[in-house]
């Protein structure tokens, strides 16, 4: 509990059985509530590794896609009745240490959401990221708040928080569920008007760490700037696109047929 508030921390995960336990290990359990993994047909062992570690976890039939981790991800824990969800990979790129913090400011009251950011500390670099990435990092950013009106340091952190009320009002089941589904979501937030806080992150870039490769991040990167245009379009009357539609369907409209709970190995 942080302010009175239920916190539940998601993992997807995909190959994450290397590094899982040093990951929660740092998750701060006097704060956080529940700690959901979801499996997303992993080659490895990660669910056999979940189990002995105590883990809420959930199987992806087949390999759906990073996107669709994070829709059962968020599905699964509102069920739990989480306040407010905290995404950290299970590949120890980000540390949960910094849980508190995020924590605290999305349940203050203050903000909606909270990001992790590699760039506000400026260690990005120092942290191993390829210099390729960060340039398009900076890049993609500025391209982003200039069409979008905002003054985020980074939209491209696989590591964040929201609260209830945003996870219930985006329609995120019309996203994607390759990757570009962690830009569409930060675009419907502010679409939807919610307040977007953000904390300097630490991060670490090993043979370990999950990492798409160049020709993934070109077109995860033409599909920001996409889902960036889309959101100019509709702000000025000029787009119908269904990610910003308030009537679109959200994670109740959700299909769960495609996962099943492997908390306890299924008989």
């Amino acid at each position: 509990m942080m302010n009175g508030k239920k916190v539940v921390v998601v993992m997807p995960a995909y190959n994450a059985a290397a590094t899982l336990e040093r990951t929660l290990s740092e998750v701060p359990r006097d704060i956080v509530d529940d700690v959901i993994l979801v499996d997303d047909a992993s080659r490895d062992n990660t669910i056999e590794h979940a189990r002995k570690l105590g883990i809420k976890c959930f199987l992806h039939e087949r390999n759906w896609g990073y996107g669709r981790n994070q829709k059962t991800c968020y599905s699964e824990a509102l069920k739990l009745g989480a306040d407010v969800v905290i995404m950290v990979h299970p590949d120890y790129q980000y540390t949960p240490l910094i849980i508190p913090a995020m924590a605290n400011l999305a349940t203050s009251g203050l903000y909606d959401a909270v990001l992790a950011s590699r760039i506000l500390g400026g260690t990005a670099l120092a942290g191993g990221m390829p210099g390729y990435k960060y340039v398009s990092n900076r890049v993609l950013t500025l391209s982003q708040n200039l069409l979008m009106g905002a003054k985020l340091s980074e939209y491209h952190t696989g590591y964040r928080a929201f609260t209830r009320e945003v996870l219930e009002t985006l329609p995120l089941w019309e996203n994607s569920d390759d990757f570009v589904f962690d830009n569409q979501m930060l675009a419907q937030t502010l679409f939807f008007g919610f307040k977007i806080g953000e904390v300097s992150c630490p991060t670490k870039y090993f043979d370990e760490a999950s990492s798409i490769n160049f020709k993934r991040s070109c077109i995860y990167g033409l599909g920001c700037l996409k889902t960036a245009w889309q959101f100019r379009m509709q702000k000025m009357g000029k787009g119908d696109y269904k990610i910003f539609d308030p009537k679109g369907r959200g994670l109740k409209h959700s299909d769960s047929d495609y996962y099943t709970d492997q908390t306890v190995t299924c008989e």
